[in-house]
Order: C-alpha cells, then sequence, then structure tokens
C-alpha cells in the first residue's frame, strides 16, 4: 500500500532530493535570474528608505529649512514608484516561477504514472497519488519561487543593513545583532518539532484523500450495503487525527513567533535606551535614531521571515521526499536501452521502426510469481496461431488473468520466454505491443465526455464516419441514435446515464476502431443481461474476426465458438481443446458446462 511511502521516518534535509527539485528551475533560468536581481534590488532600495526618513528629520524637521524639501519630495516619490515597480516586477516573476516549477513537477509526475507497471497499482492508493500531484507539487513549487525569494530577501537585507548599522554606529549594531544567537536556538528548536507535527499531517491528508476517493468511486456499494454510519465513523477517525496534529502544530507555532518577536523587541527596547542616551549626549543624532529604530525592525522581520521560512520548508522536505520517490520509482517492466534506442519510448516513439504484429504468440517453460514471492504458475508452454481465438477458463485465482496479463506484457513472467511472431517480446518495446492490444474489461471504462470522444479514444486521429462505422459493426449505433443529441451526447465519469450493456458495446467500438491485432475480453459479458448478451455475442464476432484473441469467461455458454479452451487449475493448463472435444472428454469442463446448463433449465 502507500503505506510504504508514507511511514518512512525522515530527520534531516536530504540534499539528493532537494537538488533534483532544484533542477526543475534549469528550464526557468532568464526568470530566476530576473527574479533574483529584483529582490536584491529591493533589499538595497529597504536599507536605503530608513535613510531617507533620517535625513528628512535632521535636515527639514529639526532645522525648520524647507527650501530644498520640494526637490526631495520629487525624489522621494521617484523612489517609491521605483520601489512599487520592483515589488510588482518579483510578485510577478514568483507567481510565473512556482507555476512552472508546478507545471514540470505534475507533467513529469504524470508521464511516470504511464511508464509504471501494474505492480506499482496493486501497492499504490489513488489517495496517495492524488496527494503528491496536487498539495505536494504546489508546496514545492512554493517553496522553490516564494521561498527561495524570501530567503535572498531576508539575507540581503540583513547583510545590507549590518552594514549601514556598523558604519553610522558599531554599539548599536552590536546590540541589534546580539540576540541572534538566541534566536537560533529558539529556532532550532521549535523548527524539528514542528517538522514531526507536519509530517504526520501529510500523512492523514494522503489517508483523508483516498477516503474521499473510495467514499465517491464506492457510493453505490455503500448504500446497498448500508454502511454509511461506519464509513462515517472511520471518516471522522481520520478527520480528527489530521485535526489535531495540526493543531499540535499551530500550537507549538503559537508559542514560537511570540518568542521571536519579544526577543526582537528586546533588541528595540536596548536600542532606545543606549541610543536615546547618545542622543542627549549629542552622541547622535534623532534622525539616526529613527534610522537605528527602522533598522532593528527591519533586521529582525526577515529573521522572522527566515523562520517562517524554515517552518514552510520542513513541511516541503517531506512534500519534496513523497514526490520525489514517485518521480523515481523503478518501473517492474523496463526495455533494454538497445530497444529504446531503435523503436522509442514514450514520448519519443520511433513507429517507422516498428514491426507489424501478425499474431502468432507461443509461452516458452513460463514462469511467474509476485513479488511475495506467491506463485501463481510453473512451466507454462502454450504454442497460439494468428487469428485464433482462446477462451480461457477455470476457477477463481486459477491464473486466467495472470496469463492474459502476462501475454499482454502488464507483467514479465520471472522465468521462461513469451515470443510474438517468433519473437521475444522483449526485444521490442512496451509501446509496440501494447499500441497492437486491445482489451475489454467486465466494467469498461469511460471517461467524462461525449459518447463519439468515447470511441475515439481506440484511434485518436479517427473520422466521424469511422467512428459510426465502428458503432454500427458492434450494434450501438442504433442506441446511439435515438438520443438527442447521437455521438454528441455528454456522459459522465465511468459512463453514468448509460447501461450497463450500452457501456461495453461502446468499450467494443472503442476497441474495434483501434484494429488491434491481438484482443482480449475479460469477463466482458459477466454482467449483461440475456436480452442484451445477443448483441453483445454479434459485436464480440465482429471483433474475433481475423484477430488473436482471448475471451476469459465464467458463462461458458459465450466461448462454445472459440477456435481452443483452456481449462485452468492452480496456474496449470488441465485441460485444452475445442468445446466439443472437452464435451466429449467428460472432465472438469464437462462438469462446469453441464452445471451451468442445468442452472439455465
Amino acid at each position: 500500500m502507500a503505506k510504504e511511502f508514507d511511514e518512512v521516518e525522515y530527520t534531516k534535509a536530504d540534499l539528493a532530493t532537494w537538488k533534483q527539485v532544484l533542477s526543475y528551475m534549469k528550464g526557468e533560468r532568464r526568470d530566476v535570474i530576473l527574479l533574483f536581481v529584483s529582490v536584491i534590488t529591493l533589499a538595497i532600495l529597504d536599507t536605503i528608505y530608513p535613510k531617507l526618513n533620517g535625513i528628512v528629520i535632521d535636515k527639514y524637521v529639526l532645522t525648520g529649512n524647507l527650501e530644498q524639501l520640494p526637490l526631495f519630495a520629487g525624489i522621494y516619490l521617484a523612489f517609491i514608484a521605483l520601489f512599487g515597480f520592483i515589488v510588482w516586477t518579483f510578485i510577478l516573476l514568483s507567481d510565473r516561477l512556482q507555476l512552472s516549477i508546478s507545471y514540470q513537477i505534475r507533467k513529469d509526475g504524470f508521464k511516470k504514472l504511464q511508464e509504471l507497471s501494474f505492480s506499482f497499482y496493486d501497492t499504490s492508493s489513488v489517495g496517495w497519488l492524488l496527494s503528491r500531484l496536487t498539495s505536494d507539487t504546489n508546496r514545492i513549487g512554493g517553496i522553490l519561487s516564494w521561498g527561495l525569494t524570501d530567503a535572498i530577501w531576508g539575507s540581503m537585507v540583513m547583510f545590507f543593513v549590518t552594514i549601514s548599522m556598523f558604519m553610522m554606529n558599531w554599539k548599536l549594531a552590536l546590540i541589534t545583532i546580539a540576540v541572534l544567537p538566541i534566536l537560533a536556538v529558539v529556532s532550532y528548536y521549535f523548527q524539528t518539532r514542528i517538522l514531526k507535527q507536519y509530517r504526520c499531517v501529510r500523512k492523514m491528508n494522503s489517508k483523508i484523500t483516498g477516503a474521499f476517493n473510495e467514499g465517491i468511486t464506492g457510493a453505490v456499494t455503500t448504500k446497498t450495503l448500508v454502511t454509511e454510519e461506519d464509513n462515517l465513523e472511520e471518516f471522522s477517525h481520520l478527520t480528527r487525527e489530521m485535526r489535531d496534529g495540526s493543531v499540535r502544530a499551530s500550537v507549538i507555532n503559537a508559542i514560537y513567533y511570540p518568542i521571536i518577536v519579544a526577543l526582537g523587541s528586546v533588541g528595540v527596547a536596548l536600542i532606545i535606551n543606549v541610543g536615546g542616551m547618545d542622543v542627549f549626549n549629542g552622541d547622535l543624532s534623532y534622525g539616526d535614531l529613527v534610522v537605528f529604530l527602522s533598522y532593528a525592525t527591519l533586521f529582525y522581520d526577515p529573521i522572522r521571515t527566515i523562520a517562517n521560512l524554515l517552518t514552510r520548508f520542513q513541511d516541503a522536505q517531506a512534500s519534496a521526499e513523497r514526490v520525489i520517490s514517485l518521480i523515481n520509482t523503478e518501473s517492474d517492466i523496463i526495455d533494454r536501452p538497445d530497444v529504446i534506442e531503435k523503436y522509442g519510448q514514450i514520448g519519443n516513439l520511433k513507429k517507422e521502426n516498428w514491426e507489424p504484429i501478425k499474431g502468432d504468440i507461443e509461452l516458452i517453460d513460463v514462469g511467474f510469481h509476485y513479488k511475495t514471492g506467491e506463485k501463481v504458475m510453473e512451466h507454462m508452454n502454450l504454442k497460439i496461431e494468428a487469428g485464433n481465438s482462446i477462451a480461457i477458463v477455470g476457477p477463481t485465482g486459477s491464473g486466467k488473468s495472470t496469463i492474459v496479463n502476462l501475454i499482454c506484457r502488464f507483467y514479465e513472467p520471472t522465468s521462461g520466454q513469451i515470443l510474438i511472431d517468433g519473437v521475444d517480446y522483449r526485444e521490442r518495446t512496451q509501446e509496440w505491443l501494447h499500441s497492437h492490444l486491445g482489451y475489454v474489461l467486465q466494467t469498461p471504462q469511460l471517461f467524462s465526455g461525449t459518447i463519439k470522444e468515447n470511441i475515439r479514444y481506440g484511434k485518436l486521429d479517427a473520422t466521424d464516419e469511422e467512428i459510426i462505422e465502428a458503432a454500427k459493426l458492434v450494434n450501438a449505433h442504433e442506441f446511439i441514435s435515438h438520443y438527442p443529441d447521437g455521438y454528441d451526447t455528454v456522459i459522465g465519469e465511468g459512463g453514468s446515464g448509460l447501461s450497463t450493456g450500452q457501456k461495453q458495446l461502446i468499450s467494443f467500438a472503442r476497441a474495434l476502431i483501434a484494429d488491434p491485432a491481438i484482443l482480449i475480453l475479460d469477463e466482458a459479458t459477466a454482467s449483461i443481461d440475456i436480452e442484451t448478451e445477443k448483441l453483445i455475442q454479434d459485436a464480440i464476432q465482429v471483433l474475433l474476426k481475423d484477430r488473436t484473441s482471448f475471451i476469459i469467461a465464467h458463462r461458458l455458454s459465450t466461448i462454445v465458438n472459440a477456435d481452443q479452451i483452456l481449462l485452468l487449475k492452480n496456474g496449470e493448463i488441465a485441460e485444452k481443446g475445442t468445446h466439443a472435444e472437452l464435451i466429449a472428454q467428460k472432465g472438469d469442463y464437462y462438469q462446469l458446462y453441464m452445471g451451468q446448463f442445468e442452472k439455465i433449465k
């Protein structure tokens, strides 16, 4: 489960993780440079601003000489205009940088999800994945844009202010910076505790996102089983844990920030005391004292900003570790470099080098077991000629779906070979094989959009005429035409508004328009009523024509015309032959078929 990612304990910032995260800024080099320039310029202007106020006090307010005040006012207005322009620039650049980084991370994350094998999705929850590509990605984009901006601004302000203070009065400058060591100790103490709470909150957020997803997708099951109250209690438990963790983090923050403010206020009070005495003694002007008080406030503001940034960084650290762990996840099925060089990969397919698939398939001494060590099959041998239809039957757990998933290379055999047209399919890329596959599931997956778009999903460049022709061939055209908008009828996620049979016919049209060399029908008729089954059977015959096909079925009446029927038991082929041959043997297949026949009678 996603637990394997979320329960890892982290103790410090991972430099390798942040090095990879920072690499997303390389493509935005121009904006990054302009942002740094604007932030440093802003820090310089922030340092100059109090000096202008000091000049006004000493030169104009105390002396009463207003002769050059209009000129100074003009300079002051120009300064404010420049200040405003620089602020606008860095806000614009920070926002743009955040959006660009988030976009690149999401794109890489989604690309990785397309590449990962079935086994990854067997052990990763939807909620975990959604959290990684949404809230965690936003948090990383924010820390790389606004976080770095705040860090650079704060560091530069402290640097320039420190220089200015020592140039004006070294004694008051030392008083101002004397608070720094205490602030550093306090910050380290609180930040480690804040980090721990934030990571707990992030883990709970992933679980809550998963619970939301399961609650929405499983709403019908929840209502039919009347488990609303149990689900609500479980969800309430999750949200309470997240609330408690968030409250604990807030309590620590609520203690931390007043301490920071109080320490800064102590520094300001000491400046007022010592600086006030210097003013009375004539060692310091009123204007310089005001400048120093402004500098003290300005000096402690970046400290608070950087302290807050450390908190955000700790939170972002957890997010970065999770997102990078996803992006760096290695698929269980990886094409060799020389194979990729010839045939390409996702994002750079070299279809001109792809050989056509005839459809001959051979399994040679194939074995397979899951990562847990559980053996599913051993020494499986099977030869299938192109264009033949193979029906696979057997009890639950006998290996029906496994053998099909191995042939489709959704999993790879742990021993032995699978040949496609006489060549080990590992000599070709996954995309080469998958582009020649058609797969129809028991519960067809339809997407939000029009019926036309759902059929076109099988062949993105299909014309409207091809879509209509495919629908006609699988008996879907008639019911589609009954809708006022026909093929432009909008259906909801999962095909809401359509019957199970209608969804299946649309999925058949989608498979047919792709014209696959190898077709998989996985319990495609299991949820169909008897009346609709005739339409489905006619559609299946159209789909099976002139292509190698595999039909996984429990309803044996749907496979009597298959060229070959395999009865699996415990990962082995117990019986093999045509329907007539297996009936004549009067073995397990005969018993299964007659048992279903008696039920129908």
